[in-house]
């Protein structure tokens, strides 16, 4: 089947779409901020890796990304569009090939990327993010690098 030409209704919508400071990284920077952690947002954590974090915790070195359920194909919530099949489905999976290259590339910059789905409660993602960022945290103070905190699961 050929592929459907997407109407211009289609582009304006998709151009309407933040990429940043949405209702979601609000909330999760609010529960963070709520649980006494202090970051930066929408840094480039590694000089030369053109990879902005939505959360950074600098002296953790710890990276949090916030993904959308359809952009990067949510196990649980991902849709596979029905126009345009192939396109959205080449794109998609070169999101998550980009998010894998990241979290290699911060990893091996001695940082953590955290990722947390949008469907994920605020609170319940920002317990996660506390966790990591205080193990870390410890670990540097007793004189580890900081990389004995494992990555969480999503």
């Amino acid at each position: 089947m050929e592929p459907l030409e997407t109407t211009a209704r289609d582009r304006a919508r998709m151009s309407r779409q933040k990429s940043r400071d949405t209702r979601v990284e609000l909330a999760l920077r609010s529960a963070l901020h709520a649980a006494g952690l202090r970051f930066r947002v929408h840094r480039r954590p590694v000089r030369g890796v053109r990879r902005e974090a939505d959360v950074v915790f600098g002296p953790a070195r710890v990276a949090v990304f916030v993904d959308g359920c359809f952009w990067h194909g949510c196990p649980e919530h991902a849709t596979w569009p029905r126009r345009n099949a192939e396109f959205w489905r080449t794109k998609i999976e070169k999101n998550r090939a980009r998010d894998a290259d990241t979290d290699e590339r911060l990893a091996g910059a001695g940082w953590l990327a955290v990722r947390v789905w949008e469907h994920e409660p605020p609170a319940q993602a920002a317990e996660r993010v506390r966790v990591v960022v205080e193990q870390r945290r410890r670990s540097q103070r007793a004189g580890g690098t900081g990389k004995e905190a494992a990555a969480p699961s999503r």
